[in-house]
C-alpha cells in the first residue's frame, strides 16, 4: 500500500494519536496551567471533533472508492458542513449570557483544535486526491 492512499484504520490511528497528544496539551493548558473553567470540557471537544472528523475521512474514503473525480468536491462540501455542525456546537456557549467574560477563551479553546483538525483533515485529503 502506497503512503498516499492510507486505509481507514491507518486513519484511525494517526487521528487517535493527533487527538489524544493535542488534548492532553490543552487539558493541562487550560483547567491545570491557567486554571480556567470553559464551558465545554477539553475532552467533549475534542470528542466532537475527532467524531466529526472520523466520519468525514470515512465519507471521503467511500466517494473516493465510487467517484475518484469527485474526492475535492466532497471534501470542500464536507468542510462546509463541519462548519455547520461547529456552529450548532458552539451555540450554547453563545447564547449563554450568564458568565461572558470566559466567552473569548471558550472560542479559542474551539477554534484553536479546529483549524488544527482542518489541517490533518487537508492533508490527508490531499494525499486522496494524489492517488489518481
Amino acid at each position: 500500500m502506497t503512503m498516499n492512499k492510507l486505509s481507514f484504520l491507518q486513519f484511525l490511528k494517526f487521528l487517535l494519536s493527533f487527538s489524544l497528544v493535542l488534548c492532553f496539551l490543552q487539558y493541562f493548558l487550560v483547567e491545570e496551567f491557567l486554571q480556567q473553567e470553559v464551558y465545554y470540557s477539553t475532552f467533549m471537544v475534542y470528542g466532537f471533533l475527532f467524531t466529526v472528523t472520523l466520519g468525514i475521512y470515512a465519507v471521503l474514503l467511500f466517494i473516493h472508492k465510487n467517484f475518484k473525480d469527485k474526492t475535492g468536491f466532497a471534501f470542500m462540501g464536507l468542510s462546509l458542513f463541519k462548519m455547520f455542525l461547529s456552529v450548532l456546537f458552539l451555540l450554547p456557549v453563545i447564547l449563554a449570557k450568564e458568565d461572558q467574560g470566559n466567552l473569548l477563551l471558550d472560542i479559542f479553546a474551539f477554534f484553536i483544535p479546529y483549524f488544527l483538525y482542518l489541517l490533518f483533515e487537508t492533508v490527508f485529503a490531499v494525499r486522496l486526491l494524489q492517488d489518481k
